[in-house]
């Protein structure tokens, strides 16, 4: 099948399939076309869209395996000059497996979303909105130019707002969608500059044709400056990848969009958005090869993400936040990977990453759906004898996460620590410090949540349980409740008639499993946490899977090279991963979450008394959040008001609009004292007039 010519008309069925369910339940299924269809067209028609995506991604995938390709327009949307606008796809061994997971973690979470919204007003809109975000991330992913790039970058972009606020009522919900919406513009002002560098130096805003200009970009430089433009353009780009992917100082939109329902939370933090940065960069590899500057700025930010936003989630008290952090380290890792040009072991994480990712978002809001929407995990434990399915593919999921050998994140993982010790690119002394820490940080966490929902003391349906507290918007994690535990509000069941909006167990209930429609994709989202890093390392690190797609000059990062040459087998790096430190770092951690929390809980509250002042900064998430309110939206603000005040009142209104009439009206008056009526007053004025002329026009006095 070598050199066969994948059908473009099959590819465009990928995107508008979940187009089409989209629109299906978005405008006949609410109140815009008058609720034409009912909930199971809605559902049936999104999730058929998805499968038929998730099928044909998968067929793709197959003919990509055998060496098919296409690259080409499926459509032109203008031609300026010599620059031409379209639609097209570039489909390679990165594209298809981008589409297949997103399809796949997607489809999970919409039959998922049957069981979890059963019982919202919303539900109709849901469906339509989490499909529409596939169709964004699809074709963000299958494009081969510059502007459908930007086209599917602002899609999930805005469809991640609508979701965010699914619960528009809540003012917190508001707050937490405007907050993501601007701080990704930040972003994209960067991503949209750097494209324009590119489009003005090439002329094209093709990939392939940009790339093979990406020697002669080299020698360029920013018009006016001594800057390499490339540099720049780089920078750039990835400026925009901090915003999507939440990198530090642009990650503090990701933790709020914990107030948008629990399913889409799975697919913004696994499969789609956050994922958006790391593709594009893997896809410009050729353009960041060539900038070293621009990598090193990429480790720097990666390390300090992967380990600072680590130490967020040991605090946390919200389930869903805990894992919302470690969405934030991992990204961080994955960023690493890309700085030290391990491109393919980036991409390899977050494949792996987004399958356990997504099941451990869903095993969340299957615990929350058990506890009656009560998301603190102080008011849980012992729910594994009441959740058996949702207790073992949560740990099935913590054991991916944390790097268990033989497990999927284990293999990436690892992959990133060693590209990271193999690389010799400024910043990566300090990147390996990260990696290597955040590896205890993230079982410390991870088993610190699973301990206290799953195992220890039943802390549910008591009358002093911290449930009753999560109406304090104004609490933080710390000491009190974050406002997501008020708004978790979503499936309710035949139990929660009598509780008149209370959240949390009642005295005397129980936990319960959730129905088959939500632990069905629990089990078949564990079965790749498990096993798919196993099979596939072999060939997309060392293999030809990423051969001609993604590009490393080897000479001078020579990571991947060193990796490949210490790369046996699956098997074999599994059994040398128990004499390696990141093993023996990952067993500490969970030692000391069980000692921690199962054995000796006073521990946790001596090292909080000890260290007040570290727990008050890491509550306050590093104060970035107090930090942009007081410096940006306080400056924005005083540029505000000043603007108005002088630019608008004083120099517009005062002296341009307002000023004008006033020198009208006062030349108006002197004028007006000479329309007397009397003969000789207006032969007087005549008389100036004629004199006045003569003066200006023949000045004799100069002859």
């Amino acid at each position: 099948m070598a050199g066969q010519i994948i059908n473009p008309n099959l590819l465009l069925a990928v995107p508008l399939a979940p187009l089409a369910g989209s629109a299906i339940a978005g405008l006949l299924g609410t109140k815009f076309f008058g609720n034409v269809v009912g909930r199971v067209v809605s559902h049936s028609a999104t999730i058929l869209g998805v499968f038929i995506a998730m099928v044909i991604s998968i067929m793709t995938l197959n003919q990509v395996i055998d060496g098919a390709t296409f690259n080409g327009d499926v459509y032109t949307w203008m031609t300026v000059g010599t620059m031409k606008m379209s639609v097209g796809f570039k489909i390679d061994a990165l594209s298809a497996m981008m589409m297949c997971v997103v399809t796949s973690v997607s489809l999970m979470v919409h039959i998922y979303t049957i069981g979890y919204m059963a019982e919202d007003d919303g539900y109709n809109r849901f469906f339509s909105y989490i499909s529409l975000f596939t169709f964004s991330m699809l074709m963000l992913v299958m494009s081969n130019n510059f502007l459908q790039l930007f086209f599917g970058w602002e899609a999930v972009g805005l469809v991640s707002y609508l979701l965010i606020g699914f619960w528009y009522t809540r003012p917190t919900a508001i707050f937490a969608n405007m907050k993501a919406f601007l701080v990704n513009r930040v972003g994209d002002f960067g991503f949209i500059l750097g494209i324009g560098l590119l489009l003005a130096a090439t002329g094209t805003m093709n990939y392939d044709e940009t790339f093979a200009k990406a020697n002669a970009l080299s020698a360029m430089f920013v018009p006016g400056t001594t800057w390499p433009l490339l540099t720049a353009a780089c920078i750039c780009l990835f400026i925009g990848a901090m915003g999507k992917s939440a990198q530090f100082p642009l990650h503090v939109w990701l933790p709020d969009s914990m107030e948008g329902p629990t399913p889409i939370s799975a697919l913004i933090h696994a499969a789609t958005m956050v994922t958006a940065g790391i593709f594009m960069v893997t896809r410009m590899s050729p353009l960041f090869e060539l900038s070293d500057t621009a990598l090193s700025f990429i480790v720097i930010i990666g390390s300090i993400t992967a380990l600072f936003m680590g130490f967020l989630g040991i605090i946390q008290n919200d389930i869903k936040r805990v894992v919302a952090y470690s969405t934030l380290s991992q990204l961080g890792y994955m960023t690493v990977a890309l700085g030290v040009s391990a491109y393919n072991v980036a991409v390899f994480h977050l494949m792996t990453h987004a399958f356990f990712k997504a099941l451990l978002f869903l095993g969340a809001g299957s615990v929350i759906i058990g506890m009656h929407h009560d998301q603190d995990m102080r008011n849980m434990g012992g729910l594994r004898k009441y959740m058996p399915i949702t207790w073992i593919t949560s740990l099935l999921g913590s054991l991916a996460l944390i790097g268990t050998p033989f497990f999927s994140g284990f293999y990436s993982k690892d992959s990133i620590i060693e590209a990271v010790a193999a690389s010799h690119l400024w910043g990566s002394g300090f990147a390996y410090f990260a990696v290597v820490a955040g590896v205890f940080i993230t079982a410390f966490y991870s088993f610190r949540m699973y301990f206290l929902v799953f195992h220890g003391k039943e802390r549910f349906g008591q009358a002093h349980d911290h449930g009753h507290a999560h109406h304090d918007d104004h609490a933080h994690n710390g000491e009190g409740k974050d406002p997501t535990a008020l708004h978790e509000a979503t499936a309710h069941h035949e139990e929660d008639e009598d509780d008149h909006g209370h959240h949390g167990l009642a005295p005397g209930q129980k936990p319960h499993e959730s129905p088959l429609v939500v632990t069905l994709p629990l089990i078949l989202l564990a079965i790749p946490s498990v096993i798919i890093g196993f099979f596939t390392i072999g060939p997309m690190l060392f293999g030809d899977f990423f051969k001609n797609v993604i590009y490393i000059n080897a000479e001078r990062h020579p990571a991947m090279e060193e990796l490949a040459h210490e790369f046996h087998s699956a098997a074999a790096m599994g059994v040398h991963s128990f004499t390696s430190i990141p093993f023996w770092l990952a067993l500490a951690g969970v030692a000391a979450a069980f000692y921690c929390y199962m054995i000796n809980p006073r521990v946790p509250a001596a090292f909080y008394k000890a260290l007040r002042p570290i727990h008050t900064l890491l509550d306050n998430k590093y104060y970035m959040d107090k930090f942009n309110e007081v410096v940006f939206a306080g400056g924005a603000r005083l540029l505000g008001k000043g603007l108005w005040q002088v630019g608008d009142r004083a120099l517009i209104d005062g002296l341009v609009v307002n000023g004008s009439a006033k020198v009208v009206g006062w030349f108006s008056t002197i004028v007006r004292t000479f329309q007397t009526g009397y003969i000789y007053h207006y032969a007087f004025v005549m008389i100036l007039g004629v004199l006045g002329t003569l003066l200006y026009f023949f000045p004799f006095w100069h002859a």
